[in-house]
């Protein structure tokens, strides 16, 4: 096929891709020519006499796989923000063949052995910091990669990774598919009670695009706990939802169950084939934490606080309702209590929160401030849906930096939840700036009507910016080290710094107005919502835990025969035990049938990442907050330290340079109320 898109670097600015010229038909054959173009590049690499280089083996390496990288970018931005049949069809072709694709490179002799060579003589090829840990990197990863194994081996190994690749994308598709099953329809708008009037004219719009006409649709969301529950005062409702939520993958439609056990499995003999004592110490063992021992420390230090304060919430709240506290009412007698203690109206608070003002006057307010940065929307560039905006990203001092695409709205033919994507890598090796991609599921408005946003959604939206910031910052020279590409447990961390400026004073104010008036949110409201932010700490932190410690114990099983015969909810039923949260009224965040961050995910014995990267977080806002110098000036070191480094330095080392210690707990025990 010789007019495919992908054939040739993108002419766009940027090299954004051509999505007006992509069409379902290009990915296959781009694929397979990517992969062979770059096997045949490393058979080049490999044919060279004499004894390797860093620039003909390493940098090599680096500049192989142009078009495969290209490819793979778009196709798997797509298959999670606006998928089909057909993508879905696509991704189960290639994901076993791009499996063994990756192990056809790591696991070549010819390969390693260059490698290996000049691994060995690191200290003598006169390197500078970037190239040594680049060889270092490469190193560690082929030998994680099974390059150590014997003939016998690596032939297991290869069919591991692709069962594993499969079974992987299977639940994911099965995921989505659950999901939109599980959509709990009414017949009643009576039975809406307590939701706003254009929640419930989106539930009937929702209901209308799966030709129920007359009545109210509420999807779910990838999580146990929708936010619906929070305002809906119909309980039998409320019941139905949570139920709905909470069966989704143990179906006799939909097992996720069944794959769950078989992709732990597979996990636990790959891991045991490599040398380690199970898949979380395989994980961890190139992660920040490094052991899993580590990890459990810290896990179990925030258990019996979080329970305790958990057990006070929901005393509290039965007395509220004044009978048993279900899982289904706890969302809904906490935001009662909650208004009631503090004066706060969730209803009340949309208003202050339309998406375009937080988006300009908050998210990227906060980025200029801090970074000096500006946004300019690109109404020229095309994105890969019609709902994708394109900004471009100038620096303090007129520079380019890259491109910023915002998705923003929920949609059937996207995945659950919020997430960012890198559709180009920036590298000084490549000549390439940084195209980036943020992912929310913001429920749309009915036309013409703006979109009011609840604070977590303000929250998702500084979050997941902060991931951007993280890949637009990157200035590093080997595509290896770039943006984001760094270890799964450190790279929560700067997005969830980002998060510090939603409630800054002078950024709150420049965006938190009235849609209506225009008028600031009043400085007393702002106070009580603070207030009433930290109210619930023990239930956010528990559902939190059992998420993390559930991800822990289905990896911390040592060899597949473990899991033989094993039922997933009886599994889960036992490891929520063991760790001290089987309560009843909290489900973990993600139950084993859903939690696609480690089933469908990169986040196999990694959920814990989120938690472990918040201790560096609440110790980096207290950096910011000690006065010590500007919020520019801060901004501006934690850039050069931290943002811009990538992968280059170990990032431990990184948060050392610019914080002057190793991060301390004590502040995020604070934050969370589990210590005075």
């Amino acid at each position: 096929m010789t007019s495919n898109p992908f054939f040739e670097r993108s002419p766009l600015p940027y090299q954004l891709p051509p999505f007006a010229e992509i069409d379902e038909q290009h990915y296959v054959p781009a694929f397979e020519r990517g992969m062979a173009e770059q096997l045949a590049e490393v058979a080049a690499i490999t044919a060279v006499d004499g004894e390797p280089t860093f620039a003909d083996t390493i940098v090599a390496l680096e500049r192989s796989g142009a078009l495969l990288t290209r490819v793979s970018n778009v196709f798997f931005n797509i298959a999670s923000s606006d998928f089909s049949p057909g993508t879905d069809a696509i991704e189960a072709q290639m994901s076993p063949k791009l499996a063994a694709h990756r192990d056809a490179i790591h696991l070549d002799p010819a390969l390693f052995a260059r490698i290996e060579s000049l691994y060995r003589r690191r200290a003598e090829l006169n390197l500078d910091a970037e190239e040594l840990r680049l060889i270092e990197q490469y190193h560690l990863r082929f030998v994680r990669a099974g390059a150590g194994l014997d003939a016998e081996g690596q032939a297991r190994l290869r069919e591991l990774n692709a069962e594993i690749a499969a079974a992987t994308t299977e639940f994911g598709q099965h995921n989505v598919a659950a999901r939109n099953a599980a959509t709990v329809v009414l017949d009643s708008a009576d039975e809406l009670a307590g939701l706003s009037a254009a929640s419930v004219t989106a539930a009937a719009e929702n209901a209308r695009s799966m030709g129920r006409e007359g009545a109210w649709a509420l999807s779910l969301q990838n999580v146990s706990n929708q936010p619906v529950l929070a305002e809906l005062a119909n309980r039998d409702v409320r019941r139905r939802v949570m139920e709905a939520s909470l069966a989704r993958g143990f179906t006799e439609d939909i097992d996720n169950g069944r794959l769950a056990v078989r992709i732990a499995a597979l996990r636990a003999e790959r891991a045991a084939l490599l040398g380690y004592s199970d898949h979380a110490a395989y994980a961890v063992a190139d992660q920040t934490a490094q052991t899993p021992e580590t990890v459990e420390e810290m896990l179990g230090r925030l258990v019996p606080p979080a329970v305790a304060n958990a057990e006070r919430e929901a005393t509290e709240l039965a007395a509220a309702m004044q009978g048993e506290l279900r899982s289904w009412d706890w969302q809904f007698w906490s935001q009662r209590v909650r208004a009631e203690r503090f004066s706060i109206d969730a209803d009340a608070l949309r208003p202050y929160f339309e998406l375009e003002r937080v988006l300009r006057d908050g998210v990227f307010y906060a980025a200029e401030l801090v970074y000096g940065i500006t946004l300019r929307e690109r109404d020229d560039l095309v994105g890969y849906h019609p709902e994708v905006r394109i900004f471009e990203v100038f620096d303090a001092d007129g520079s380019a930096l890259g491109l910023f695409l915002g998705d923003f709205f929920a949609r059937p033919s996207k995945h659950g939840g919020a997430w960012m994507n890198e559709l180009v890598l920036q590298s000084e090796l490549l000549e390439t700036l940084p195209v980036v991609v943020n992912n929310l599921n913001i429920v749309k408005p009915p036309a013409g009507e703006p979109a009011l946003l609840t604070w977590d959604n303000v929250r998702t939206l500084f979050h997941e910016f902060g991931h951007a910031l993280h890949g637009l910052f990157s200035g590093v020279r080997y595509p290896f080290f770039s943006g984001t590409e760094v270890p799964r447990d450190f790279v929560e961390f700067p997005s969830q710094v980002n998060e510090m400026w939603m409630s800054h004073p002078q950024v709150l104010a420049n965006y938190a107005r009235h849609i209506g008036t225009g008028e600031q949110m009043p400085a007393e409201l702002i106070e009580r919502m603070t207030d009433a932010e930290r109210f619930g700490e023990g239930f956010r932190t528990v559902e939190y835990l059992g998420a993390a410690l559930l991800d822990w114990a289905w990896h911390r099983v040592p060899g597949a025969e473990a899991l033989a015969g094993a039922d997933a909810a009886t599994f889960e039923e036992e490891a929520l035990r063991k760790a001290g949260l089987a309560i009843e009224a909290i489900p973990p965040r993600y139950r084993t049938g859903y939690f696609a961050h480690i089933f469908a995910g990169g986040y196999a014995a990694g959920y814990y990442s989120y938690i472990w990267s918040e201790v560096l977080d609440a110790d980096t806002v207290d950096w910011f907050d000690d006065g010590a110098a500007s919020i520019r000036e801060k901004g501006t070191i934690f850039r050069r330290e931290l943002l811009s480094r990538g992968g280059s330095v170990d990032p431990m080392v990184a948060f050392e340079s610019f914080r002057g210690r190793a991060p301390e707990i004590e502040p995020l025990l604070t934050r969370r109320g589990l210590i005075g």
